[in-house]
């Protein structure tokens, strides 16, 4: 098909300095769990999205220096000749594709705690970071650089831009953003200095130009020099000259770069759910950037319709449309455009499982896209799967993501394939969860397979057939795959962190009955030890139905997991908003009907919260009847012509909605006359 028109303002090219981009659509550095440690891995990563039409593919941040040492968390660098011949595998990848390649060089200063070098942290003036997050404290604080150490500095980002170009990179970066270094001398709470780089904005601005200055002289008419800015705090700080210092850092620095990236100061503002941010969220902060430089700007927004993209460039907000988590979902999110197929774009959800990975270290995962992170070790491709020459039929039991994940890929592999789905409505537990508050964006993950299975003359779509083992019996395919998901029980939380004994008695209520239309008599206590997002949403959801909603964790805040989502922070605001009141670091040790016995979690000490209605929101387990029976019935399956029978998704391991499309993913992929293989990865080692 041909480009709709009204996007062709997205395939100009844009001039950056010495270089020129393909066109407007620019893979933001982003974290990716894959350091030097997996060249391989994070080269063929960054080089799907390159063959996916995207015009700039950036690394995520490479340290300069060991003083700028983030372990455990994955961290690439650029210290030697040997992170060299790491970046250069993704450079040569990324140009194989006619795109350009980027590289943001970073010191974290004071947000870093160096316990692999053992280094002491610099900051501007030795004020430390104050996280709240546990994983981020440390006890080892920043010393106060001196002269020497600016010098110094400079010196690193000099010798680390020199490398960069010797790496075959285009794009070099000052990464001034995210209370990093460069960003800590611009921000007084930080900086507070009385020499010539602290005290007023002209003085706090002066390293960032130096490190673009230095930069600039490394790398010569070969790379273009880019500065990548947060502008949310300077952009509610008044100016002296000008409406806010942003917009003073913005004219004092306009000339200074080819490039401007903007984005926000926080990883919850920066990269925020789309639970509870729309698409497009960072304009109103960053819009004015475009009017004090002559230099194009890209920013982010979690975009995902390329109308809002188009809109953003006709409208002067941006010259070049960022992507992170969008670039991940889909990494040929442009080229669909281009060949107008934009509605077989794989939409981010803003579910932020991406930046999971990083707070986790692994590799990155995706809830839409199973073959992030895979692209090497699996050998698997977002757009192409291998055909095969089987050409007998499969049964998959189960519409959830799992079963819808594993339709689709088996039926572009070439099978024969009927999904059979118990409910009227394919989508499983999103079927519910994605009516719950800000969840509306995530039904995408039934959406987009729905879509992409009614376009396939190769599959049945059966909605509303429960089968029975003879059923299965008795449909006449050759390979069977159960993805019948998982129910969640009403057991408790013992003192061992273990589960403990189911909480019996008259309206104690599991997600599964909110979801099957119960509705609750207030007071309710929502009791959440599964931690990630559901018990607060549906706290939420009560609260605006029911009346009075309490909430108990044993954590020790509301929804603890999303932490690692950047959802935490937004979490406490909305149930506070909603007037749910939170108690932490309990476990709900009785309930009568009229009131629920709290204990510590670490002293045992009670009290009790007057509440008549329970919703536990705990422990999952396996809707695996119909596997069962199966497997029981082995010589009827055999005499069936059933060659192989499998599960996938929760059925087989109950997780979060990302394990349930990877798991069905894999099964298809992987789907043999037999047994599903435990097939290795491979394994990447440093160049």
């Amino acid at each position: 098909m041909a480009r709709n028109p009204r996007y062709d303002v997205l395939f100009e090219p844009v001039r950056i300095g010495p270089v020129t981009a393909p066109n407007r659509f620019y893979q933001v550095p982003h974290a990716s769990g894959m350091t030097n440690a997996l060249p391989h891995v994070r080269a063929r990563f960054r080089a799907v999205k390159a063959e996916g039409g995207w015009g700039v593919v950036c690394t995520g941040a490479a340290s300069i220096h060991p003083s700028s040492d983030d372990s455990p968390l994955p961290f690439a660098s650029l210290w030697d000749d040997d992170d060299v011949r790491a970046h250069a595998l993704m450079t040569e990848a990324v140009h194989a594709h006619g795109a350009l390649a980027g590289i943001e060089l970073w010191h974290g200063g004071a947000c870093t705690l160096n316990r692999s070098s053992r280094l002491p942290p610099l900051s501007p003036s030795g004020m430390p970071w104050l996280s709240t997050h546990l994983g981020f404290m440390g006890n080892l604080k920043p010393r106060r650089m001196d002269a020497a150490d600016i010098r110094e500095l400079i010196d690193w980002q000099r010798a680390a831009a020199r490398r960069a170009r010797a790496a075959g990179f285009d794009i070099v970066y000052v990464y001034a953003g995210m209370g990093y270094l460069p960003y800590e001398f611009l921000l007084p709470e930080y900086n507070r200095r009385t020499d010539a780089y602290g005290g007023s904005i002209e003085n706090r601005v002066r390293l960032v130009r130096e490190l673009l200055e230095a930069t600039r002289e490394a790398v010569g008419e070969r790379c273009a020099v880019a500065l990548r800015i947060s502008l949310e705090e300077l952009r509610v700080r008044p100016g002296r000259n000008a409406e806010s210092e942003a917009h003073e850092v913005v004219a004092l620095l306009s000339d200074a770069t080819d490039l401007w990236d903007v984005k926000m100061d926080s990883s919850p503002t920066d990269c925020a759910p789309s639970r509870f941010t729309a698409e497009g969220s960072h304009e109103p902060v960053i819009e004015f950037v475009k009017k004090l430089t002559t230099k194009p700007v890209v920013g982010v927004g979690r975009f995902t319709s390329p109308d809002a993209m188009a809109s953003q460039v006709r409208r002067g907000v941006l010259d070049l449309v960022g992507g992170a988590r969008p670039s991940i979902a889909d990494p040929f999110l442009p080229r669909k455009i281009d060949e107008g197929r934009e509605h077989e774009i794989r939409e981010c959800i803003g579910c932020n499982v991406c930046i999971s990975s990083w707070h986790d270290g692994v590799p990155v995962r995706c809830t839409q896209n199973p073959t992030a992170g895979e692209e090497w070790r699996r050998d698997w491709h977002p757009e192409h799967v291998a055909r095969t020459a089987d050409e007998s039929a499969v049964l998959i039991v189960g519409g959830g993501p799992a079963g819808l994940e594993c339709a689709l890929t088996l039926a572009r592999r070439g099978y024969a394939v009927t999904l059979a789905e118990a409910q009227a409505e394919f989508g499983g537990r999103l079927r519910f969860e994605s009516r719950l508050p800000g969840l509306a964006t995530w039904r995408r993950v039934i959406d987009w397979r729905l879509g992409r299975l009614r376009e396939l003359d190769n599959v049945t779509l059966l909605p509303g057939n429960a089968l029975d083992p003879q059923d299965v019996l008795a449909a006449g395919h050759a390979h069977v795959v159960i993805a019948t998901g998982a129910r969640w029980t009403r057991l408790g939380y013992a003192a061992n962190e273990f589960p403990g004994e189911e909480i019996t008695g008259a309206r104690v209520y599991t997600p599964d009955d909110v979801a099957a239309g119960v509705v609750p008599e207030g007071p309710v206590l929502v009791f959440d030890f599964d931690n990630y997002y559901l018990g607060g949403a549906i706290a939420e959801a009560l609260a605006a139905t029911v009346g009075e909603v309490s909430y108990a964790t044993t954590a020790g805040s509301a929804s603890a997991w999303t932490f690692m989502t950047n959802e935490q922070p937004l979490v406490h605001r909305a149930l506070a908003r909603a007037g749910v009141s939170i108690h932490t670091l309990v476990r709900v040790a009785r309930f009568d009907g009229e009131a629920a016995t709290l204990a510590d979690v670490f002293t045992g000490a009670e009290r009790t919260l007057p509440c008549r209605s329970l919703v536990v929101v705990g422990v999952r387990e396996p809707r695996d009847a119909l596997y069962r029976a199966l497997e029981e019935r082995g010589a009827e399956v055999a005499a069936a012509g059933i060659s192989s029978l499998l599960r996938a998704g929760d059925v087989l391991a109950p997780g979060a909605i990302v394990h349930a499309v990877y798991g069905g993913h894999r099964a298809a992929r992987e789907l043999r006359a037999g047994a599903l293989p435990d097939a290795p990865y491979r394994r990447d080692f440093p160049a």
